[in-house]
């Protein structure tokens, strides 16, 4: 447009007036955001005030706070493997109060009655609002990991078959196939270097093969992860992104948690996680779409259109929702809409080669720190003539599962859960504890939006259960569990690693057969030995835990190693 200069600027002139006119609406909206967010705050304020003068955790004894705004939330977070619940249960005993966000009382508890109430009432006791809203921005909060309630039971229900014995005993060979594959890389590149071998960082390689199982086992698609022709993989980089986020450290990251008006400030963080999401969600659909057509064209019936119930099979996880979605003889109560099965892809191509990757990482670690447990694993894995035995025959292998059993038991990839009372509740004790009013309680009163943690890591390590070796990795202790173990509420091998009741990890199997088939490939054909001083590794809680180094505090996570080939005499 073309202003003349004999002529009033009308344009000009309006401009200016909706320029006043929005600074002014903008300073009206900031002043009622910061009201908003004042009065928000106080509410919580006066509500948490309300909360704890009340509370009948109140006379609980426990460790006293480090933090108005954090509580002990921070010290637990970063104390290695955690190890500061332990040393309060120590000091404290098996149940005991600390203090959560804004020094909100908050319930400890290594009781395994109080615990099996907790993790079989699972519509009492949920994932806490803040925990499912970092997950959500995580993986969506749409998925199995993250939904509660009946939504919960209804997935599920569905998800069950896909990880059940019959189904895992086809996807065996998908796993060997994998295994081996990574067995022909780290040989090609340890080959020539027997004498002086290279340091290799064997996180990463188990991040790549994790990533490809899940792919295929999961979605019936090849990541191609191990190629290592390949530069970038995109999917890598997303949940590299994703799970590099870890549980943020900074006081921003931690308020948001906890106070959702501040979840509108944006941060880098958030920004660089909005971008893996889209990444994830891009490939999910596209990987739903291709399930679809593979349904289709393999399953319809030409005179009918139709895929019926008895069709409802697949070995992988995406494919079975699928076909079982289409089916038109299976109620619509016993199906997931698009969004659900789509909002499984992220769920499992994080939370399942995540916690796998970092479970394979620690046990290969513990074998460097046992190198006697080593070569009697590797003894009984060559007596196996096949390098691709079957599901039934690495189950055969009691020693293989004995050294399965107490790398979860010792380096569980989860050390802590919480969860929190949906309801007013009564928890039964075990054991009777002493109140700071010298009262014995043999239960304890919880109120609704209680916290409770529950204590993975702390169980599978307790002296009252394992004895006084039981943070010691000890394979033969499986020969003869104490009996003490039995009662421990989890839903496989006498451990809490993999939780209990209806929310305990759905796909506890597949884990399981992962592991022993990539132990039974790798353990065969190299020696490991731990490249740094045992003291240079640390623990750190990301999305699970993974290994650090002292020696290089900014540095990523990593698990360095010599691999050297085994010759057989």
């Amino acid at each position: 447009m073309v202003f003349h200069e004999n002529e009033p600027n009308h344009s000009y002139l309006f401009l200016r007036l909706i320029n006043v006119s929005t600074t002014d609406m903008s300073q009206k909206l900031i002043c009622s955001a910061t009201a908003t967010l004042i009065g928000f705050v106080l509410w919580k304020i006066g509500k948490h005030v309300v909360h704890q003068l009340t509370s009948p955790l109140r006379n609980i004894n426990g460790p006293k706070s480090t933090s108005w705004l954090f509580g002990n939330v921070r010290d637990v977070f970063k104390s290695e493997e955690m190890v500061l619940l332990e040393e309060w249960a120590q000091e404290y005993g098996q149940t005991l109060k600390y203090y959560g966000p804004l020094n909100e009382f908050s319930l400890f508890t290594m009781d395994l009655r109080a615990l099996n109430h907790i993790l079989t009432h699972s519509m009492d006791y949920q994932k806490p609002k803040p925990i499912r809203y970092f997950l959500a921005e995580i993986i969506g909060n749409k998925g199995v990991v993250c939904v509660e309630g009946p939504q919960h039971r209804q997935q599920r229900r569905i998800m069950n078959p896909a990880f059940g014995p019959g189904q895992m005993r086809d996807l065996t060979e998908i796993i060997l196939t994998k295994s081996i594959k990574l067995r022909d890389i780290l040989m090609l590149e340890s080959k020539d270097e027997e004498r002086n071998p290279k340091r290799t960082d064997i996180l990463g390689w188990m991040t790549r093969v994790s990533l490809d199982v899940i792919g295929l086992a999961g979605f019936n698609y090849e990541f191609n992860s191990l190629d290592t022709s390949v530069k970038k993989n995109e999917i890598n980089e997303a949940i590299g992104m994703i799970v590099s986020a870890g549980i943020a450290g900074d006081v921003l990251s931690m308020l948001q948690l906890w106070l959702p008006p501040l979840r509108a400030i944006p941060t880098d963080l958030g920004r660089k996680i909005t971008v893996a999401q889209q990444a994830m969600e891009r490939i999910g659909r596209e990987l739903l779409r291709d399930a679809k057509a593979a349904v289709m064209a393999s399953q319809r019936d030409e005179k009918k259109g139709i895929v019926e119930k008895r069709s409802v099979q697949g070995r992988d996880l995406l494919s079975l929702l699928v076909r079982a979605n289409m089916a038109t003889d299976i109620p619509d109560n016993q199906k997931l809409s698009d969004e659900e099965v789509l909002a499984q892809v992220p769920t499992f191509l994080v939370t399942g080669h995540e916690t796998t990757s970092a479970a394979m990482t620690w046990a290969l670690f513990a074998l460097t720190q046992h190198p006697e447990v080593q070569a009697k694993l590797r003894q009984e894995l060559i007596t196996v003539e096949s390098e691709t035995p079957s599901m039934d025959e690495l189950l055969a292998l009691p020693y293989l599962d004995g050294v399965v059993r107490e790398a979860l038991r010792v380096h569980p990839p989860v050390p802590c859960t919480i969860r929190v009372a949906m309801k007013d509740d009564i928890l039964p004790l075990d054991t009777p504890i002493t109140d700071n009013n010298g009262k014995v309680l043999t239960e304890i009163k919880v109120r609704k939006g209680d916290y409770i943690a529950v204590p993975i890591l702390a169980i599978n390590r307790s002296e009252a259960i394992w004895g006084p070796d039981a943070k010691e990795f000890k394979p033969e202790r499986w020969e003869s569990p104490p009996e003490n173990a039995s009662n421990i509420p989890g839903v496989w091998g006498h451990l809490l690693t993999f939780i209990g009741g209806p929310r305990a990890c759905v796909a506890y199997r597949f884990a399981l057969i992962e592991m022993k088939a990539l132990l039974f490939t790798l353990v065969r054909n190299f020696e490991f030995e731990l490249a740094v001083p045992a003291g240079d590794i640390v623990m750190r809680a990301e999305m699970v835990q993974h290994p650090f180094l002292r020696s290089e505090p900014g540095g990523n996570s990593q698990m360095p190693l010599f691999i050297k080939p085994y010759h057989r005499a």
